[in-house]
């Protein structure tokens, strides 16, 4: 966990990059190393919460980028990606099923590759940092 603890370890003017989960990082310590200047800068390609809410303060902190958690892949990749898009939105328009390997969510439950590779329910939601952006 990177927090106020951790972020005194870093030499003054480092910068931190983070592509794992947006959960390692006390969002405020960041906030706090960034504008003290301890950090020189943050990258990131992962929020927490996610999707994050308006007043996060990574989205208005100095000194960082933020991509959407696409920073591991290729260019090829992203080819390939967008090539999967493309059949899957053809298929629906068309009437066609989808490919088994696509499906994440079908009729509202976990369907194909999704069931294969994810628990149903929310997997933030027992955390006290998620509970603190719980809308309404």
């Amino acid at each position: 966990m990177v927090n106020d603890k951790t972020l005194k370890h870093f030499k003054r003017g480092a910068y931190l990059v983070n592509t794992a989960r947006g959960k390692l990082c006390d969002r405020d310590a960041i906030a706090r190393a960034l504008e003290s200047g301890q950090l020189a800068g943050y990258a990131g390609d992962v929020w927490f919460p996610q999707p994050a809410p308006k007043d996060h303060p990574w989205r208005t902190m100095p000194h960082h980028g933020m991509t959407p958690h696409i920073s591991g892949t290729s260019l090829s990749a992203q080819t390939r990606y967008a090539a999967g898009t493309r059949e899957i939105l053809e298929c629906f328009f068309e009437g066609r099923p989808i490919r088994e390997e696509y499906l994440i969510v079908d009729g509202g439950k976990l369907a194909g590759t999704g069931a294969h590779s994810y628990s149903a329910g929310n997997a933030t939601s027992g955390s006290e940092e998620a509970a603190r952006f719980k809308r309404g």
